[in-house]
């Protein structure tokens, strides 16, 4: 039977810890490397709904995007949601591996996933790395062409829904070929997006500045998508990699669904319309 620490070496083949932002906190957050598994969940944030999630199927791995523990602390209470996490998972005697960063810059890796979602093709990095191949961020061609009103539409499709929705920033029919697109926070790379000729760009969490200055220099379309959506694409990807790389069918994988993008509500009103001009002649 297959163990956390033969778990770990596939995922750490695929993705490098050593690729990971100097920021980041990935690799094996509690658990032992001894022991056996024979069910694994991957999810993009580590909450008390997705580790009751793991917990009501008996896993003893659970695979996250997102560190639950990202910058350091001096105790992990119970008093504490994230203590209260961590104390579950080794009472259930289940392990935590976070692939963050280095999952983003892996190919295959989180963008891959999010391209595939939207069709292109010709996909290469939009910020390549060392390694051929690698990078942040993906650059892919639609064929056909779509006007951007259309790939909106696409990518509210193609992605998992939530509140918040697919919004767009640029002139709705603009013809699109060239995409880029960026799994999670993707507005340090709008330079990036517009140096590679893409028509639109599609990340998450873009802000309100940023998009105006952006929109005002006359760069690519803007397609903001929520941030948890962005990412859950990877989850299958990296899922198949472990069956794959464990070469046994003891190990089950499950792939959460929930939605742990913090937003729930979406208020559908229309925006206000301009005030009529009046004359001023009696």
């Amino acid at each position: 039977m297959p163990t956390v620490a033969d778990a770990v070496a596939v995922l750490e083949r695929h993705y490098p810890p050593e690729t990971a932002e100097s920021w980041d906190a990935v690799g094996l957050v509690c658990g032992d490397p001894a022991d056996e598994i024979r069910r694994v969940l991957f999810c993009v944030d580590v909450v008390e709904a997705t580790v009751a999630e793991a917990l009501d199927a008996g896993v003893q791995l659970v695979v996250a995007h997102h560190p639950l523990l990202l910058r350091g602390v001096h105790g992990v209470p119970a008093t504490s949601y994230k203590g209260r996490i961590v104390h579950r998972l080794i009472r259930a005697g289940a392990a935590l591996y976070v692939a963050h960063t280095n999952a983003d810059v892996a190919n295959p890796g989180v963008s891959d996933a999010l391209a595939a979602r939207l069709g292109l093709l010709g996909v290469r990095p939009l910020v390549p790395a060392a390694i051929e191949g690698t990078g942040t961020g993906r650059i892919g061609e639609l064929d056909p062409p779509l006007p951007l009103r259309e790939f909106v539409a696409l990518a509210a499709r193609a992605l998992p829904a939530t509140a918040g929705g697919v919004r767009a920033s640029g002139d709705p029919d603009r013809l699109i070929s060239r995409v880029a697109v960026c799994g999670g926070a993707g507005d340090s790379f709008l330079a990036a997006a517009t140096a590679s000729g893409a028509g639109v760009y599609l990340t998450a969490d873009l802000r309100h500045h940023p998009v105006s200055e952006h929109a005002e220099a006359g760069g690519p379309a803007l397609v903001d998508v929520a941030h948890w959506a962005s990412e859950r694409p990877g989850l299958d990807d990296a899922a198949a990699l472990l069956r794959a790389g464990l070469g046994t069918d003891t190990v089950e994988t499950l792939v959460s669904d929930l939605v742990t993008d913090p937003w729930v509500l979406h208020g559908a009103a229309a925006p206000s319309a301009p005030p009529k001009e009046t004359s001023s002649t009696p």
